[in-house]
């Protein structure tokens, strides 16, 4: 029997998916449930499980855009498991025959093919060609066509590479692949998001110090007690901007067309970087979670992206995002909006620097905070006493985010 294996949906929204790696070969005996590809959508990368064992055929080759539903691969499931590989015998003696007569051929000069007289088409680009070649920059005259008479043809211009200068000695290599559907997507969502919203950035400092000392005192217990799970940076971020999108529920709604959609419940997108680019996984329902929640959540969705395990779901949603640029050692900069949302928090490293507290100069762990949203649904007031009162949790979370007892809230 013959089973025809099609793309499931990986989502609501998602039309089409690419094959980024075939995990089989052509030809391969697979088992059922064995994982036979990888498929990306511009949400996520997805393994493809084999749905019966037998021989697989495959459809479609690497990069393919294929449609959901569409046939990617048969696997006949009438074919007999092998026992081991084949016997090959035969084909060293083959080739032995085919080899000795080819020690009798004499080689012969390749003869130059006679080059195409020059034409008005020579060195002329198409019109495709044209505006691909402008794009890059690139004169039509540094390129030689290989379309009729010399004319430029489209590829002729997607292969094109812009002139590096006069080379002066060392390696001067490059490599040129094809950014996955993922990138491609999140490349589009960005650059509609500085196109399409009026997007503005404010910035604050946070002085750390008083969430430092309740990590040292309470770290180690926190461990302990929930089963090796770390006190870390994120559930404070993540309940002091729960408290502020209550107290500012504008900045937790989004535009849609003349209409202004609000939310009474926070879905927090955690920008992640995972090893097919950045992913935005969703902590749902964060205003009812405990830090000890917000930690255990966090960590489930890291480990999937890491894994490559996301699925669309979780990354389906979100009415706000925080993203942590300081991990990678940002002192400070302006992060773009996770449309259709209207706004996003930007942590950065923390550095110990010189503040005036209460008339004299102290050291302290100061960070940067930013705030980037959509002017067209947040005013002012609304985007600055916002990151003011992530600073005030931040820098009160004893009496704003824990009610005054941390062991409680921290389930100690």
């Amino acid at each position: 029997m013959i089973l025809e294996m099609k793309v499931p949906s990986p989502g609501e929204s998602i039309k089409e998916v690419e094959i980024a790696t075939w995990l089989v070969k052509d030809g391969d005996y697979v088992e059922k449930d064995q994982a036979i590809a990888e498929v990306d959508s511009d949400k996520a990368t997805l393994e493809l499980p084999a749905e019966m064992s037998g021989i697989i055929t495959l459809k479609a080759e690497e990069g393919d855009a294929v449609a959901v539903g569409a046939v990617v691969c048969l696997i006949d499931t009438s074919a007999a498991k092998p026992s081991g590989s084949a016997p090959a015998a035969e084909a060293p003696k083959a080739e032995a025959k085919t080899e000795a007569p080819k020690a009798e051929v004499k080689a012969e000069a390749p003869k130059a093919a006679p080059a195409p007289a020059a034409t008005y088409a020579t060195g002329t680009p198409s019109p495709a060609a044209r505006k691909i070649l402008d794009e890059k920059n690139i004169a039509p005259a540094t390129i030689s066509g290989t379309g009729k008479d010399g004319r430029i043809t489209k590829e002729d211009a997607v292969n094109a590479v812009p002139s590096m200068g006069t080379p002066t000695g060392g390696n001067r290599g490059s490599e040129r692949t094809k950014l996955s559907m993922l990138r491609r997507k999140v490349a589009e969502r960005l650059v509609a998001a500085k196109n399409e919203t009026a997007m503005l950035t404010t910035f604050n400092e946070v002085n750390m110090t008083p969430i430092n000392l309740i990590r040292n005192e309470y770290k180690d217990a926190f461990k302990t007690k929930h089963g090796g799970l770390g006190l870390g940076f994120m559930s404070f971020f993540t309940k002091a901007v729960t408290r502020a999108l209550e107290l500012y529920p504008d900045v937790n709604s989004m535009m849609d067309g003349d209409y202004k959609v609000a939310y009474d419940f926070a879905d927090i997108s955690i920008a992640v970087s995972g090893p097919k680019g950045l992913m935005v996984p969703v902590v749902r329902n964060a205003e009812n979670l405990s830090f000890r929640g917000i930690e255990a959540e966090i960590k489930r969705l890291a480990l999937r992206a890491r894994d490559g395990q996301i699925t669309v779901d979780d990354m389906t949603g979100g009415t706000f995002t925080i993203t942590n640029g300081g991990v990678f050692g940002s002192m400070l900069s302006t992060p773009i909006i996770n449309p259709p949302q209207s706004g996003i928090l930007g942590m950065h490293n923390i550095i110990e620097r010189p503040i005036a507290v209460n008339g004299k100069v102290e050291i302290h762990p100061m960070m940067y905070v930013a705030l980037s949203y959509d002017h067209r649904i947040i005013d002012g007031r609304e985007s600055v006493g916002f990151l003011v009162a992530v600073k005030e949790a931040l820098e009160n979370p004893l009496e704003l985010l824990m009610n005054g007892d941390a062991k409680r809230a921290l389930e100690l």
